[in-house]
């Protein structure tokens, strides 16, 4: 397969619209992804977990991929998250994701039957989709959601096949990190998957990084690495200190339904989340909002 063309930079994991009849809204999807399109982000991660992307058909995701692929327009990188619980769904999903256009595909780890998946189950996993991929595959752990945690010395062995280029770990472990980062392949990338560690991620060598708060405030998820890539050490500190109350308020602290509120306050579009997911109340809506503001962050410079 040649050189592996390894994700780097800031992504947005963006948010899936939805009308007041629960439906997708993809005017406003697309509007959202027009401005994602002009900023200063390196690319979009569709139905990542932020998309509610296990609260989606089929059908649904796929439409969802067409329209995000048509409004980036090849300005930016685009990755969509097409693991399913089975390997036959994955490999099924990841082809007519691929055909749409989409430059990566980020597969999450399967865990409903996790008690009865060990090693070789997620090797053999992995191993499967990337030989079946046309496009780059990235391994999605996220064990908040999941509860499947993959140790550094498995993403190492995963780091091995030509066409696995990167991890996206979402637990903020920075000796894990270091360790993926120490023991993967070369040539293969490690993405931080929130912002609230994206600076000491670089530190130790991670690529970039998916990050919610990048749906708001791409500009200071960029600011952070290119001060770190300038060697500007103290502003970059001192802005990812500056970004973990926000942060924190649109992920752990008041999950999707935060995040949709902080969209529509920097002028984007958010909307409702889908059930059994459930929208904030008007205090804490109020809350996101004043800790947005104060944070004051660049949002789209």
């Amino acid at each position: 397969m040649g050189e592996r063309a390894i994700p780097s930079g800031v992504f947005a994991p963006v948010a899936t619209t939805f009308g007041a009849d629960g439906e997708l809204d993809l005017d406003a999807y697309q509007s959202n992804m027009e401005r994602y399109a002009a900023s200063p982000l390196d690319g979009v991660v569709i139905m990542g977990s932020n998309g509610e992307f296990a609260l989606l058909d089929e059908a649904e995701k796929l439409r969802l991929i067409a329209a995000g692929v048509e409004a980036v327009g090849g300005r930016r990188v685009v990755m969509a998250g097409t693991g399913s619980e089975s390997t036959r769904g994955t490999i099924a999903l990841t082809e007519r994701a691929a055909r749409l256009g989409i430059d990566y595909a980020l597969i999450v780890t399967p865990h409903y039957y996790s008690p009865r998946y060990d090693r070789s189950a997620y090797l053999a996993h992995y191993r499967a989709v990337a030989d079946a991929s046309p496009v780059p595959v990235v391994v999605y752990v996220m064990a908040a959601y999941t509860g499947v945690d993959l140790a550094p010395a498995l993403v190492a062995e995963l780091s091995a096949h030509p066409n696995i280029v990167a991890v996206k770990d979402s637990g903020g472990n920075a000796p894990k990190v270091a360790e993926m980062i120490a023991s993967a392949a070369p040539e293969f990338g490690v993405l931080a998957g929130s912002a609230s560690f994206l600076y000491p991620a670089l530190c130790l060598g991670a690529t970039g990084g998916i990050l919610a708060l990048a749906n708001v405030a791409p500009g200071a998820c960029k600011e952070i690495e290119r001060c770190f890539k300038a060697g500007d050490h103290d502003a970059a500190r001192a802005l990812q200190l500056r970004v973990l109350g926000p942060n924190a308020a649109i992920t752990s602290r008041f999950g999707i339904a935060g995040l949709k509120v902080a969209l529509e306050a920097v002028g984007l579009a958010g909307g409702p989340v889908r059930a059994p997911l459930a929208p904030l109340a008007a205090a804490e809506s109020d809350e996101v909002r004043r800790i947005l503001h104060e944070a004051a962050l660049d949002v789209f410079a």
